[in-house]
């Protein structure tokens, strides 16, 4: 609304809210720390797990960052910029997800003691993205190399990201399973550089057995079954057809009639079709193939010829599984059975047609040089196994990142640590008042290892000043044993290793999300539409007066937030 001549125009739709200046910047500061907040007790090995309930009753049970922001239905818009920040994080490295949202949240409520020192937000961001770049080019200068050779490296970096999860106990054998599914896929692209897809990894789970029956597989898991029982359901030595095309007649694509004048006819008709179905057979059985594996349909006929032959076959396979057992087994896809050379088909050591628990899968394992492999997740109960699930894609992500970027910092705090120190040196170097932000941001970084600890049952104080004794000693691997709560002068030595763009990633993403969120000064809410019946106050994803409201979470903020 704005005033003309003592007369109010309305600009804006009636019902719509606006919160500007101060009051705005504080309840967006709010709502992000509310979330920060929220995963900060699930931070690190001594962490705590969350349990989460969705409207249909579906439970999820886990500590992962990005799950637990995505499951709970935020609705406040600078909360929502939190729930990105961890997405951000979980796409681009996999890992760290809780770290970046943890340090968002320090950085907002540390700058907010700078504004209330009447110092503009465009300073305090500016001083936010010095540090940043000044943090980024530390943790550079501080990392160990490493890469696909370091098999020690690599092994120690997945356990390090497995040790906070529900499948701590399996660690080392997991890390194992993850370190050995990226070696396998692993290749140089254009430029010599090590790439690792791990869409290449295929993960299938099922409850049953324990967590220690999990395993990798060079090769593929099909969750189909033979088409017929007069097929044999194990092969060895397989050599391998992948078909896009069916093994039918195929229906003509307008409408055709038959003029029968006489029975024979009919017969011969019929006859025609088994003698072409026969002749594709042939095909298949004078390449050598002595598995079938098919995209689209297997007639009824052309099974019972396959059988007859001694030839696994399945249909109905999905082109991503196709492509994947190109890949696992060296043969090629053809769309066009005249094509098919015995050279050109794949091969595996094994395939065979197995029952876990009522399902019965085809496992095509074996395979000579696989650019595809499967990890087989078993585990006690279905909320079990998803979680196994969450613990092994970070891993898999973990130890992507080390051989793509070869490089590793120290666990346990230390790289945050020794980072926040450098920095207060670097901020003695500026002018104005941007050094006080660069300050902050020093300072928010120690939250951290102070969450670590807190998480332990340790002494926050105590172990943040044993440790910053430790590195003004010169060691920047210093980090803390959560275990005796002792300070360890290199977390490298003991196994405690992270890739260092989890850290740079944390870092630019939280300092991204900062700055925006300290950039607005005016939160225009458009007024509600009308609700159908049933449908609780504030309508879908609708906000509450005063921006304060984020679902799933109990409503608005106390009082000693602002």
């Amino acid at each position: 609304m704005a005033q003309l001549g003592g007369t109010p125009v309305l600009i804006m739709r009636e019902g719509t809210e606006r919160t500007r200046g101060r009051d705005a910047l504080e309840n967006n500061i709010a709502a992000a720390i509310v979330i920060a907040e929220a995963v900060r007790t699930s931070l690190g090995p001594r962490g705590m797990d969350k349990m989460l309930v969705d409207q249909f009753g579906d439970v999820v049970i886990t500590n992962d960052g990005a799950t637990i922001l995505k499951e709970i239905d935020v609705q406040h818009p600078a909360a929502k910029m939190m729930v990105e920040v961890a997405k951000t994080q979980d796409s681009e490295v996999g890992d760290g997800t809780t770290t970046s949202v943890i340090l968002a949240g320090e950085l907002l409520k540390r700058a907010k003691k700078l504004l209330e020192q009447k110092i503009h937000p465009t300073v305090i961001t500016e001083g936010f993205r010095k540090a940043s770049e000044k943090a980024i080019e530390i943790l550079d200068k501080m990392s160990i190399k490493s890469g696909i050779d370091d098999k020690i490296g690599l092994k120690n970096a997945a356990m390090t990201c497995m040790s906070s999860k529900l499948v701590s106990e399996s660690k080392e054998q997991l890390a194992q399973i993850c370190m050995n599914a990226i070696e396998a896929i692993a290749e140089k692209d254009d430029n010599g550089n090590w790439v690792a897809d791990i869409e290449k990894v295929q993960i299938q789970k099922k409850a049953g057995e324990s967590i220690d029956d999990t395993s990798l597989i060079k090769g593929i898991i099909l969750d189909k079954e033979v088409v017929s029982p007069g097929m044999p359901k194990i092969i060895k030595d397989a050599k391998i057809l992948l078909l896009q095309s069916a093994i039918e007649i195929e229906k003509t694509e307008f409408d055709t009639k038959l003029q029968i004048t006489s029975p024979e006819q009919i017969q011969q008709f019929l006859d025609e079709e088994e003698k072409m179905l026969r002749t594709m057979v042939e095909k298949v059985v004078n390449s050598g193939a002595n598995v079938v594996i098919c995209q689209k349909g297997i007639d009824d006929m052309a099974q019972h010829f396959l059988s007859k032959a001694g030839i696994m076959a399945v249909r109905r396979v999905k082109k991503s599984d196709l492509e994947k057992l190109s890949k696992a087994t060296g043969g090629m896809i053809f769309t066009n059975l005249d094509d098919i050379t015995e050279n050109t088909l794949g091969w595996a050591g094994l395939v065979e047609e197995r029952k876990i628990m009522n399902d019965s899968w085809i496992f095509i394992e074996e395979c000579k040089d696989p650019k595809s492999v499967v990890i087989l997740i078993r585990g006690g109960t279905e909320l079990v196994v998803d979680e196994a699930e969450r613990a092994i894609h970070d891993a898999l992500c973990v130890v992507r990142d080390v051989v793509e970027d070869q490089k590793l910092v120290g666990g346990g705090g230390a790289p945050e640590l020794e980072t926040a120190i450098q920095l207060r040196q670097y901020a003695s170097t500026l002018g104005g008042r941007e050094q006080l932000a660069v300050e902050i941001f020093a300072d928010s970084l120690d939250i951290i290892p102070k969450t670590l600890a807190e998480n332990a049952g340790l002494d926050q104080i105590d172990s943040l000043m044993k440790l910053r004794a430790s590195h003004q000693k010169g060691n920047k691997f210093a980090g803390l044993d959560l275990d005796t709560g002792n300070v360890i002068d290199d977390m490298a030595k003991v196994g405690v290793v992270e890739p260092t763009v989890v850290k740079v990633q944390a870092i630019k993403s939280s300092t991204e999300a900062t700055s925006m969120i300290l950039r607005i000064d005016d939160v225009i809410a458009g007024a509600k539409s009308a609700m159908p019946p049933g449908m609780p106050p504030g309508g879908p994803g609708g906000m509450p007066p005063g921006m304060g409201g984020m679902g799933g979470m109990g409503g608005g903020y106390p009082p000693d937030m602002y």
